[in-house]
């Protein structure tokens, strides 16, 4: 799957974060709770370095709680790393989550031999994980435009927290090349790609294997199905029935019954879904 996602001000985010990355003590990742490894930007590993970080599984009321608390185990096998679920756009999140980071931020520095200070604290993350949902949340007013379409926050900002700790804000980055293409698709798929970027149909049919394989009594129940569909084309040609994706002649409209397929998995009307478990990686990165 072709896709063209590392515009110039990307390139910039990456080159202003390595110069102010000497200044930070802890890293931030915010990931998509629905697949963090593929959000998971390997460019931003590189350049935290043996810096501690916080890892934060956004949306995770979208996604399979079992998956997520293992995924949470998976993390935090790594000295230096802690693991949150948080639902970023969830009010009242903002006030738990800033005692938590301002917790597990002390605690990670002391376990690291760092000194006890107010800790300079950097976020980062791809486009549209929710980032600036988050910030705002944290802020406790509107400091970056939200919105569901990635690369929205494009220049740095930072707020104090508890404690004095200080939180700065990155633009979404992507890295220049996708080495694997499942990676690929699960991004399109939740929406970390920009629509415009992507074959819809494609991407949906890829979902729909995937969710009839390994979530089929939700999709079932979501679209009435009697019998769960062979392949991902006869499930999307059933979305497309059951929505009233149809043309002339009753023929369904692919591109339609995509959109909706997709829309209703982002918005969580599916279930909670995810689209990778930490047993996925290996075989990944093999």
């Amino acid at each position: 799957m072709a896709i063209q996602w590392y515009p110039g001000h990307m390139n910039k985010a990456r080159k202003k974060i390595k110069e102010s990355m000497p200044l930070i003590d802890i890293v931030i990742e915010v990931l998509d709770a629905r697949i963090p490894y593929s959000s998971e930007n390997p460019l931003l590993g590189q350049l935290r370095g043996q810096r501690p970080c916080i890892k934060l599984l956004n949306k995770s009321d979208l996604a399979d709680p079992l998956v997520t608390r293992a995924w949470q185990h998976y993390f935090e096998r790594e000295r230096g790393v802690k693991a949150i679920p948080i639902m970023a756009d969830k009010k009242g999140e903002a006030r738990q989550l800033i005692q938590k980071i301002s917790h597990v931020a002390r605690t990670l520095l002391r376990d690291r031999n760092f000194e006890l200070k107010p800790a300079r604290i950097m976020i980062m993350g791809i486009p549209n994980v929710g980032k600036s949902t988050l910030m705002n949340g944290l802020a406790g007013r509107v400091l970056a435009k939200v919105g569901n379409e990635p690369a929205v926050t494009k220049i740095q900002q930072g707020i104090k927290l508890a404690d004095g700790i200080s939180l700065f804000d990155t633009p979404g980055m992507l890295w220049p090349k996708l080495e694997d293409e499942d990676s690929g698709y699960r991004l399109a798929v939740t929406g970390a790609i920009k629509n415009t970027a992507m074959d819809f149909e494609d991407v949906a049919l890829y979902a729909a294997a995937y969710f009839i394989k390994h979530y089929p009594e939700l999709v079932m129940a979501r679209y009435k199905l009697k019998d769960l569909p062979e392949d991902g084309m006869s499930f999307l040609q059933a979305v497309g029935r059951r929505r009233g994706a149809l043309r002339a002649g009753g023929h369904v409209d692919l591109h339609n019954a995509a959109e909706v397929l997709l829309n209703e998995f982002r918005g969580g009307q599916l279930g909670r879904i995810s689209l990778e478990t930490p047993d996925m990686r290996p075989a990944v990165t093999a």
